[in-house]
C-alpha cells in the first residue's frame, strides 16, 4: 500500500505592527486570545492540518513582525509560500493604506512564478471594537480587493472568533488552487533499512 499523501501549505501573514496577525494566527490555529500585546521579532510559525475538499491539509502559518525595523529579517520566509494573508486594523486608517506597500514588497522579494494569479486574502480585523471608532469601511476596503483583482476580503474579529474559521478555510482553498506548484509528503515514509548489510555478514540484526 504506497504511503498516504499530505498536502503542505505555506501561508504568509503580512500586515503593519498590532494589526493582530499573531492574534489571529493563535486564535485560528489554538482557539487562544490573549489581551497582552508582544510585538513579534522576525518570524514565527504554527501548523494545524485541516481537511479541506476532503484533502488532508497541513498549514504552515508565518507570523511575520509587522515593525519596519525587522522587515528585512522577513523577506527570507516569503519564498515558497503558497498563500498570503494581507492584515489590516478596520480601526487604523494607516494600516489599510500601507496594504499595497506590503503586497508589492511580498511580490517582489518571493518572486512568484505567476504573480498576477498569486493568490492573496485580506483580512480587516478587530470589527469587535465599537464602529464609533471605526476607520475603514467595508465598501472602501472592498473596493480595494475588487482593484487588486477580486482579492477575497473578510472581515475578523480574533478576539471574538468572528470569521477566522471561515477565512482561513478560504486561504486554504486558495493555496489549494495553485495544487500543481504544491509540494506533497508521505505521512507514513518508507522506513530507512540499517541492518540489511549485517543480516548478509553475520546474520546479526542490530
Amino acid at each position: 500500500m504506497p504511503p498516504r499523501k499530505k498536502v503542505l501549505l505555506k501561508v504568509i501573514i503580512l500586515g503593519d505592527s498590532g494589526v493582530g496577525k499573531t492574534s489571529l494566527m493563535n486564535q485560528y490555529v489554538n482557539r487562544k486570545f490573549t489581551g497582552q500585546y508582544k510585538a513579534t521579532i522576525g518570524a514565527d510559525f504554527l501548523t494545524r492540518e485541516v481537511v479541506i475538499d476532503g484533502k488532508l491539509i497541513t498549514m504552515q502559518i508565518w507570523d511575520t513582525a509587522g515593525q519596519e525595523r525587522f522587515q528585512s529579517l522577513g523577506v527570507a520566509f516569503y519564498r515558497g509560500a503558497d498563500c498570503c494573508v494581507l492584515c489590516f486594523d478596520v480601526n487604523n486608517a494607516r494600516s489599510f493604506e500601507n496594504l499595497d506597500n506590503w503586497r508589492d514588497e511580498f511580490l517582489l522579494q518571493s518572486a512568484p512564478t505567476d504573480p498576477d494569479n498569486f493568490p492573496f486574502v485580506v483580512l480587516g480585523n478587530k470589527i469587535d471594537v465599537e464602529d464609533s471608532k471605526r476607520m475603514v469601511s467595508s465598501k472602501r476596503a472592498m473596493a480595494w480587493c475588487q482593484s487588486k483583482g477580486n482579492i477575497p476580503y473578510f472581515e475578523t474579529s480574533a478576539k471574538e472568533g468572528i470569521n477566522v474559521e471561515q477565512a482561513f478555510q478560504n486561504i486554504s482553498r486558495n493555496a489549494l488552487s495553485r495544487e500543481s506548484n504544491l509540494e506533497l509528503y508521505s505521512d507514513f515514509p518508507e522506513p530507512i533499512r540499517i541492518d540489511v548489510e549485517d543480516q548478509g555478514r553475520n546474520n546479526c540484526i542490530c
